[in-house]
C-alpha cells in the first residue's frame, strides 16, 4: 500500500458538488476530505494543477472484454489500460462473446484465471442468463457475478442464445429469489428487418423505436407480475421513456442505462458505408438524443455506461460498408468521460452531474458502495482530469487493442492526466495490479 497521502484540488468533485479540498488517503481508502489548506502533516502530498479537478474513478458496468476466446477483439490488458487512461477505475464484464461465456461457474473462473495477472483497474463480472442455464444461476450468484445479463433477440453469437417470453420470466424469477439484478438488452426481433448495403439510413430503419419500445415493455411487464428487479441496458430509443416512467411510478424495481455514443453521436452525420458507427439499437437521430439528454437530467435514466464492444477490423467490413454484414459495437472505454463531457458542457451541465451519472450511478446499480465517490471509507480510486484541455481522437493513439473509432477525429474536451487505484498511481507501462472484484465486495 501507498503511505499516507493528502491530495489537495482547487477543485474536486465532491457529494455531488465541485469544491476546493484535500482529500486524505490511508491503505488505499479515503480517510478524510477536508479543507484545502489542510497541514499534511507527514502524508506525501499530491497537489493538482489549477487547471484539474479532482474526480472519482468512473465506474463502467457495460464492458466486453472478450478474452477468452475471442482476445483478438479485445483482451484484459488492452482494455483496463484504456479504462485508466479514460479515468475508468473499476470495470464489470459482460458474460458474452468470450468463449467459454459466463454461464456457467466453470466459465467464471476461466474467465478469472485469464484476467487475475492483467488488469490494471478493479474488475468485476456479469453472469449470464440463457435458455438452458436456469440451474447454474445460483451457483453463479453464490460465486460473486453482479448480476445476470439476458438478451430478448439474438445475440449475434451462437453460444448465447435469448430467452422467450418463458424463459424471462423463469430467470426473474429466480433472480427475485436469489436477490439479484436481471440486466436485459431489450429488442424485439420480430420488429427488426434485414438491412443490407452502405446506407446508414436503411440500417436504422431495420431497428425501429419501436422494437425497443416493446421488448422494454415486455421485460417491464414480467418484472411487475413477479416484483422482480430488472435494468435496460442500452437504451437509445426515447420512444420507450413514457414506459419506463410509467413503470416507476407504478413501483417496478427498474432501472436504466445509456452511452456515450447515444449522447453525443446523431445519425444526421453518420456517413454512408462508416460501419465504425454501427451498433445495435442503433445511433438514432438529434432530436432522439436530446430526448435522452432530458431524462438523464430528470433521474429516467440511472447511468452513463459505455457499451465498449470492439472487434477486429475486418468484421466492420470497410471493404464493402455493408451496415448488414458488420459486427455491430461501438469501442468507446477511453473515450466516454470525454465525449459526455463535451455535450454535457454544450449543454450547461456541470461536471459534478457528469460524475453523478458514470460514476456514482453505475457503482449504486451493481452495489459497489466504495466505488466512484470521495467520501471517507471509500476506495481511493480517483482521476485528474483537465475539463479544459481538448484534443483530437486518434484511434491509432488508443490503448484499445483495435484502431477503430467512432470518434476518430471528432475534437473532445477534456483529458485525463492521471488515476489512481488505491491512492496509487496507474502506470500503464509496469506491471498490473487491478483486483478481481466479487459481488458483496464493498
Amino acid at each position: 500500500m501507498a503511505p499516507e497521502q493528502l491530495f489537495r484540488a482547487r477543485r474536486a468533485v465532491v457529494g455531488g458538488r465541485e469544491v476546493a479540498a484535500s482529500v486524505r488517503v490511508r491503505d488505499g481508502v479515503i480517510v478524510a476530505v477536508e479543507s484545502v489548506t489542510a497541514d499534511p502533516g507527514g502524508a506525501e502530498l499530491v497537489e493538482l494543477a489549477a487547471d484539474e479537478v479532482l474526480l472519482p474513478g468512473l465506474v463502467d458496468t457495460h464492458v466486453h472484454v472478450n478474452e477468452p476466446g475471442r482476445t483478438e477483439w479485445e483482451g484484459f490488458a488492452s482494455a483496463t489500460r484504456a479504462a485508466a487512461a479514460g479515468g475508468v477505475t473499476t470495470i464489470v464484464d459482460m458474460p458474452l462473446n468470450s468463449i467459454p461465456p459466463t454461464t456457467t461457474v466453470a466459465g467464471l473462473e476461466v474467465k478469472r484465471a485469464a484476467a487475475r495477472t492483467q488488469v490494471y483497474v478493479d474488475v468485476g463480472f456479469w453472469g449470464g442468463a440463457v435458455p438452458s442455464n436456469l440451474a447454474d444461476l445460483e451457483p453463479l450468484h453464490a460465486a460473486g457475478v453482479f448480476g445476470f445479463k439476458c438478451f430478448l433477440l439474438p445475440s449475434g453469437v451462437e453460444e448465447f442464445p435469448e430467452l422467450s417470453a418463458v424463459g424471462l420470466a423463469n430467470a426473474l424469477e429466480e433472480t427475485d429469489r436469489l436477490g439479484a439484478l436481471l440486466i436485459a438488452h431489450a429488442e424485439n426481433g420480430a420488429e427488426i428487418t434485414d438491412a443490407s448495403g452502405r446506407d446508414y439510413a436503411g440500417f436504422v430503419a431495420s431497428r425501429p423505436p419501436s422494437a425497443e419500445r416493446s421488448a422494454i415493455e415486455r421485460l417491464v411487464g414480467t418484472a411487475a407480475l413477479i416484483g422482480a428487479r430488472a435494468h435496460v441496458v442500452h437504451l437509445s430509443a426515447a420512444e420507450a421513456l413514457p414506459a419506463i416512467r410509467t413503470a416507476r411510478a407504478d413501483g417496478v424495481r427498474l432501472t436504466v442505462e445509456t452511452c456515450p455514443h447515444y449522447l453525443t453521436l446523431t445519425a444526421e452525420e453518420v456517413p454512408d458505408g462508416h460501419t465504425e458507427f454501427k451498433c445495435c439499437p442503433p445511433i438514432r437521430d438529434a432530436a432522439n438524443r436530446d430526448l435522452l439528454w432530458e431524462a438523464l437530467a430528470d433521474g429516467t435514466i440511472d447511468a452513463v455506461v459505455s457499451d465498449h464492444s470492439p472487434c477486429v477490423p475486418e468484421l466492420k467490413r470497410f471493404d464493402t460498408g455493408d451496415f448488414g454484414e458488420a459486427w455491430g459495437g461501438i469501442a468507446s472505454l477511453q473515450l466516454g468521460l470525454s465525449a459526455v463531457w463535451t455535450d454535457a458542457r454544450r449543454r450547461g451541465l456541470d461536471l459534478a452531474t457528469v460524475v453523478g451519472w458514470m460514476a456514482e450511478g453505475p457503482a449504486r446499480l451493481v452495489g459497489l458502495d466504495r466505488k466512484g465517490r470521495i467520501e471517507p471509507g471509500a476506495d481511493a480510486d480517483l482521476c485528474a482530469f483537465a475539463p479544459d484541455e481538448t484534443f483530437e481522437v486518434d484511434p491509432a493513439r488508443l490503448w484499445h487493442k483495435n484502431p477503430v473509432s467512432a470518434y476518430a477525429g471528432r475534437t473532445l474536451s477534456g483529458t485525463v492526466r492521471r488515476t489512481w487505484l488505491g491512492g496509487v498511481p496507474v502506470d500503464l507501462e509496469a506491471p498490473p495490479r487491478g483486483r478481481l472484484l466479487r459481488r458483496g465486495d464493498a
